[in-house]
């Protein structure tokens, strides 16, 4: 198998990801009719039909997608080859592509970047916040190295490490009645108005869960971007809402304008693991890395807190 082929491959895969001939081209830095071209040969070379050419959004034959999805793989390996071989020569040094939920990036990672950077001066982490289902496909594709994502994730041949838990405490307003109480119980809550993220977000699925246990009403009308904007406009009055601990503690997050509540007879927490692809070269870089998240988090999560 030449190089040809695997450039080919690389191009096949990008069509099945693209599912657009010019699109597919432009994420592999070639023009349109090169990246026709060399697939029309690969299919004369193989002697199948891999793409439905007159579909649009463009489609793989049953046996294109086979062949894609192995393909994959194989560029996956030599991408680790390539890999390997610059870990024995520069050890724990290059970029790594990190992907992280906007639920918890800005709030834990800044003291770790700060550790790795002390560490291992080499080393580049080249952060990147997503939602977490989206980032485990940029991850099975080799467009991340690494994930830091709440639990569950699913996706196969992907090494989950579970890292922590952190606490999730439930935010109010501070006029409103419930966050003068004395003591709030779990059924003063039923019918409030709870506010969340995009539905993507594990947070958003993991407060429907919640708001369906304390009989609130989970509002489908606001959608918080992030974790400030949802302290923001509850803040403002528009509902309660559930933030991590990491986020409550930290600088750039707090307690300003909401009032923590505190429950007698309720508690939830959310498991957050470090995350990569099996087998990969860099394995134990990306172990160092994740025990770094862990040990900063228990860190932060065992001192008292004011």
């Amino acid at each position: 198998m030449g190089m040809s082929t695997l450039r080919q491959f690389a191009y096949l895969v990008a069509v099945a990801d693209h599912r657009h001939f010019r699109r597919a081209a432009d994420a592999c830095a070639v023009s349109q009719p090169t990246l026709s071209q060399q697939l029309r040969a690969l299919e004369a070379r193989l002697g199948v039909t891999l793409v439905e050419r007159n579909e649009s959004p463009v489609q793989l034959t049953p046996i294109g997608r086979e062949i894609a999805t192995r393909a994959r793989r194989i560029l996956l390996d030599v991408k680790d080859v390539e890999a390997l071989a610059r870990r024995a020569r520069h050890g724990m040094a290059g970029t790594v592509r990190f992907g992280v939920t906007p639920t918890l990036g800005p709030y834990l990672l800044p003291a770790i970047v700060a550790q790795l950077h002390r560490r291992f001066p080499d080393m580049r982490l080249y952060i990147r916040e997503g939602i977490p289902d989206e980032q485990a496909r940029e991850l099975a594709r080799g467009e991340l190295d690494m994930l830091l994502s709440p639990l569950p994730l699913s996706g196969s041949d992907l090494h989950i490490e579970p890292l922590f838990r952190e606490p999730l405490h439930i935010v109010a307003p501070p006029g409103h009645p419930v966050a003068q109480a004395p003591l709030v119980r779990r059924q003063d809550l039923a019918g409030i108005g709870f506010l969340s993220l995009d539905p993507r977000h594990h947070a958003y699925r993991q407060d429907r869960v919640i708001c369906d246990e304390l009989g609130a009403d989970l509002l489908e009308d606001y959608e918080g971007t992030s974790l400030d904007s949802l302290r923001q406009m509850a803040g403002s009055g528009l509902g309660f809402a559930i933030l991590p601990e990491l986020y409550l503690r930290s600088e750039v997050g707090g307690e300003d304008m909401v009032t923590r509540l505190h429950l007698a007879d309720w508690s939830a927490n959310r498991s957050i693991a470090a995350v990569w692809r099996e087998g990969v070269a860099f394995a134990d870089s990306y172990r160092v890395i994740a025990e770094t998240i862990a040990s900063e988090a228990r860190r932060i999560l065992d001192q008292p807190f004011r």
